[in-house]
């Protein structure tokens, strides 16, 4: 038995440092939090400071049980969870729940998991940071008050089955993506000319260049027309030629939110996907610590950072820069994320290989030389109306950072690299004539702010101070994962713009067109979303204030430095956020999200958009009206707020019945589970790619026909009158009830085909009084 027990959090950090560490160290694995709030009651004693009730969940009895075995045996107990306030909370917890003294284990921490920067965590070891312990404690029971106060609302006030959760981040988070997407929604594009002309010029081979110039005004069509018509049977002659130098900087090493914002637009990874990479490259000693907002670099890594740019690119290319964070509270770790051997500039491992590389060209740049450019500007007279055109070039004169790396931006394609595209003037001089091929003017329309993207919504939860490194990537996952936020792809849209040319001395108007409007890996609010969001700004607006939830990170910050205590914090939270909770209840109406289109030309009923039991839908008619209102389903991509009342009347023409097959009508209709065909009694699911509004029998025919076969195939047994059926699956035989499945015993699934109905009947009442258990999983909302 080795003489220390050191703890860290995962198996793959536990094998790297226990090769490092030797035989004198046994380094063993927690697998994360061993204990959390209890569910019952809030976990939180409200009366007594907020105190919380921690228990270890039973998935992790067996894990606890072992280390406190471990922890008996060893001479020493060290704890090595990660360097931030979520690391030092599962080492605190670690320290009660195996009977550790706070004050005196042994507690390290490393920004690397290397060789030296572990034997020098070990030389130099602390005790746990119980201000650190204290912020995260505040952040978890804060977060657990607001979860488990507020979703009790949504489900009196909204309903959905008790599937709605609310959340101080990520209600917050959705509100930013509604608001967008209602900013997009009242947009009305506008439209103006612009005038460019394709001029051209002799270069030193005497070959003749086309450029481009531009009169950089906007018109409407009678002004570029007459603008178009002042230019018939000019001359073109370079009045001023202007050469100004430039240059570009390189961008900071990544933060976590950084490197989550690159890896989204140039590698097309999710928040959620780069965090799980860096995570595995931290553990096996690949890369620093991944959760930081640190933009410094160690001397060390600075040393081996210059080494590596001589070697590779020379003594030109090294520029060292020191960098300092814009953000004030900056601290969950105290360095960027680059990699720990910065003379390894790639990774064997194929999963992980393209994230690694986008951290080593960042982390190279930071500390290489300006790009040095040369734009030239020239200046054009047109003869028959004096005015200027402009033409511009620029060139790179020196390439500097940009060998190796360059910075992307939210209108980059997704593997773009965003170089410098180069578009050089051929040599002007002043007073030299040039050759004219033709002038347009293009109508051009003004475009909406662009929908969040993962990384967008992440710089701009930074920029507002909303969250910290370790709570983004979570956020964005439980706002899909509870349906308020949907990321998809839209599509373009058709829109004819016209254009005006000027060739061959006369002018003739072309019709063009564009496609407008498409957008890929976007965050649209669904309806449930936007309900939700109207629902909590209308009855808990301080909760839902950016800058309310800033200043609330703002105080854990304090915590963590020891200035304020968290129980008085929290607090100074509860007693109003409570009573606007009891008031809400008692006094808010249901929301329903309801909208009115307008009337039914046929019955002269109201139409109404509105959310249902099972999501957005419109109804013809009330409720109270003697007759029963008609209803259907909106489609995918339709919206509560921006259906129209044409869009809605066309819903309503399903069910519909689109001819006979083997004699049977077919009929196409939209049921809680989707889109679906019944035929002959029976009922099919149609294809993804089949639209009930648009389908034919040509289509659906070989559909019902292959699916019946299918169906055939898995029927081991129909009991007709009782309307039973018994069913071979992909986990073998089982029961059929209507909408309802029953699980058969392996014993029972070999004679399933042999099964009595009197035996089938008392499997299914012997289910139905002693139903399997479940384990059901309250999720943690952020």
């Amino acid at each position: 038995m080795a003489k220390n027990l050191l703890i860290v959090e995962s198996p793959a950090k536990a094998r790297t440092i226990e090769k490092i560490l030797g035989a004198d160290f046994e380094v063993k694995s927690c697998y994360g939090h061993i204990r959390d709030l209890e569910k019952d009651d809030m976990g939180i004693d409200i009366q007594n400071n907020f105190a919380p009730r921690y228990k270890v969940p039973e998935e992790k009895s067996k894990v606890v049980k072992e280390l406190k075995s471990l922890a008996k045996k060893a001479d020493e107990v060290w704890l090595a969870s990660d360097e931030d306030r979520e690391g030092e909370s599962i080492s605190w917890h670690l320290a009660e729940v195996l009977g550790l003294d706070v004050k005196t284990t042994k507690r390290i921490v490393f920004h690397e998991i290397t060789k030296s920067a572990i034997e020098r965590a070990v030389k130099n070891p602390r005790i746990i940071n119980m201000d650190l312990v204290n912020a995260q404690q505040a952040r978890r029971v804060l977060d657990r008050i607001v979860g488990f106060e507020l979703s009790p609302v949504l489900w009196r006030k909204i309903g959905m089955q008790r599937s709605l959760s609310a959340g101080r981040v990520q209600s917050v988070a959705v509100r930013l993506i509604v608001e967008k997407e209602r900013e997009i929604n009242q947009f009305k594009a506008t439209s103006s000319f612009r005038v460019e002309a394709i001029l051209t010029a002799t270069d030193n081979s005497n070959k003749t260049i086309s450029f481009k110039a531009e009169d950089g005004r906007k018109y409407e069509i009678e002004g570029a027309e007459k603008f178009l018509q002042s230019c018939i049977g000019a001359d073109y002659t370079v009045k001023d030629i202007q050469v100004k130098s430039g240059k570009r900087t390189p961008a900071a090493p990544f933060t976590t939110s950084t490197l989550q914002q690159e890896a989204s637009r140039k590698l097309g990874y999710s928040v959620s996907k780069t965090m799980l990479l860096a995570q595995k490259l931290y553990e096996s000693g690949k890369i620093s610590y991944m959760r930081t907002d640190s933009v410094s670099l160690s001397e060390t890594a600075l040393e081996d950072i210059k080494t590596e740019i001589n070697k590779s690119f020379g003594d030109a290319y090294l520029q060292p820069r020191a960098y300092k964070n814009k953000n004030e509270s900056a601290q969950e770790a105290h360095e960027a994320i680059r990699p720990t051997f910065i003379q390894n500039s790639t990774d064997d491992d194929a999963d992980t290989r393209r994230l690694y590389e986008l951290i080593w060209k960042r982390t190279i740049a930071s500390q290489m030389s300006d790009a040095i450019l040369e734009k030239t500007i020239a200046k054009i007279n047109i003869s028959t109306n004096n005015e200027e055109l402009t033409a511009s070039g620029e060139v790179m004169k020196f390439d500097g950072f940009l060998k190796v790396y360059s910075e992307s931006n939210d209108d980059d394609e997704i593997d773009g690299t965003a170089t410098i595209q180069e578009s050089r003037l051929p040599n002007l001089t002043v007073g030299q004539k040039l050759g004219f091929e033709e002038m347009s003017a293009i109508e051009r329309f003004t475009r909406p702010t662009a929908r969040y993207t993962e990384a967008s919504l992440v710089k701009k939860l930074e920029e507002l101070g909303i969250g910290r490194p370790s709570t983004y990537a979570p956020t964005i996952s439980t706002i899909v994962k509870r349906n308020y936020v949907e990321k998809r792809e839209k599509e373009g849209t058709k829109r004819e713009l016209r254009i005006l040319k000027l060739k061959d001395e006369s002018i003739i108007k072309i019709t063009s067109s564009e496609i407008t409007g498409a957008e890929k890996n976007k965050l649209f609010p669904t309806d449930l979303g936007l309900v939700v969001t109207d629902f909590l700004s209308q009855h808990f607006n301080e909760v839902m204030d950016y800058s309310f939830t800033a200043n609330i990170e703002e105080e854990f910050d304090k915590i963590a430095e020891g200035k304020q205590q968290w129980g008085k914090m929290v607090g100074d939270f509860y007693k109003p956020f409570h009573e606007d909770v009891e008031h809400t209840l008692e006094n808010a109406d249901r929301a329903k999200g309801e909208r009115e289109l307008g009337t039914d030309p046929v019955s002269k009923k109201p139409i109404i958009a509105r959310m249902g039991r099972y999501g957005p839908m419109v109804q013809i008619g009330a409720q109270e009206d003697e007759e029963k209102p008609k209803f259907a389903k909106l489609k995918p991509q339709q919206s509560i707020e921006t259906i129209t009342l044409e869009e809605a009347l066309e819903l309503f023409k399903l069910p519909r019945n689109i001819g006979q097959f083997e004699g049977d009508d077919v009929l196409v209709n939209i049921g809680r589970f989707g889109p679906y065909a019944s035929h002959n009694k029976k009922f099919y699911s149609l294809n993804k790619e089949m639209d009930p509004y648009t389908i034919d029998l040509e289509q659906i025919a070989p559909m019902i026909a292959e699916k019946r076969t299918a169906k055939d195939e898995r029927t081991l047994k129909v009991f007709e009158k009782e309307k039973i059926q018994i069913l071979k699956g992909p986990y073998g035989a089982y029961i059929k009830q209507g909408l309802r499945n029953f699980k058969l015993t392996k014993e029972q699934q070999e004679k399933a085909a042999d099964l009595t109905i009197e035996e089938v009947k008392a499997i299914i009442e012997h289910l139905k009084a002693n139903p399997p258990k479940k384990t059901r999983k309250r999720k943690n909302s952020f």
